[in-house]
């Protein structure tokens, strides 16, 4: 049981090192074309996430809590727009000095507002992870170790290009391939931090699952109608980005859906 629960916990975090990996394999200089492609397949894959790994689980666990299903969901949603939108204001403060060029300014912004958003959503996937979990190690019925490994999986192949939309960005604006990966790594260590810390305080978390989840997609589609969107669409050759936003929504929708049914 211990080397399963193990295993289950890191499951997540493997699929986005592998996917943060994937920058190893691009070449020094990325194409515009390519890089509009990469930033509109972010965005479709974030507001596919958003919806359906995020803010669907959140009306669902509302209704199961006997709570009104809507109030988490949107509650959540608003507190991370505003916090991001607070992060966004207090940002190029701290970390931007006054002699770097405007254009730097923006793409350093924009690359940590995307690994903030990606790591936040990160958290309450662990979470959910550490509930099924949970639920196994107290003897619930409707919970299995065979369903709680299922729902990691899932997490982990959602997580493939999560990892890789900061790590392929990252290094197309200069950042060093590895230290490029290491970001995209790190952004997805909170899920096993966060499955632990739910198994631990399990009694506690669990009623804060739904606002978690939805306040989640929140920063999420914030990074994407602020960011992802903008830059993707500026230029020359915008359809490509609304080509990539259409590509990464509907694989990440059909991943979730596949995967729940």
């Amino acid at each position: 049981m211990n080397i399963s629960l193990t295993v289950g916990l890191m499951i997540p975090f493997v699929g986005t090192t592998l996917g943060s990996a994937m920058v190893f394999f691009m070449k020094n200089e990325i194409n515009k074309k390519v890089e509009k492609l990469l930033l509109g397949f972010a965005s479709g894959v974030m507001v596919a996430a958003s919806v359906w790994s995020l803010l669907i689980p959140s009306i669902d666990m509302a209704t199961e809590q006997g709570h009104i299903a809507w109030i988490p969901a949107a509650t959540g949603f608003i507190v991370g727009i505003l916090f991001l939108l607070l992060v966004d204001a207090i940002l190029p403060q701290l970390s931007i000095d006054s002699n770097t060029p405007a254009t730097f300014q923006t793409k350093a912004k924009k690359t940590t507002m995307m690994v903030l958003a990606v790591t936040l959503h990160n958290i309450p996937e662990g979470m959910a992870v550490g509930v099924a979990f949970a639920g196994v190690l107290l003897g619930n019925s409707q919970m299995t170790m065979a369903g709680a490994i299922a729902l990691a999986l899932g997490i982990a192949i959602q997580n493939f290009p999560e990892g890789a939309i900061i790590s392929l960005p990252l290094h197309s604006e200069g950042t060093t391939k590895f230290t490029s990966f290491v970001y995209g790594m790190l952004s997805g260590l909170v899920e096993p931090i966060g499955a632990v810390l739910t198994l631990l305080l399990a009694n506690f978390i669990v009623p804060l699952l739904p606002y978690l989840l939805s306040f989640a997609a929140g920063a999420m589609i914030y990074v994407v109608v602020a960011d992802l969107i903008p830059e993707s669409h500026t230029g020359e050759h915008t359809n490509i980005g609304t080509i990539g936003i259409t590509i990464g929504f509907v694989t990440m929708m059909v991943l979730d859906v596949a995967l729940s049914a």
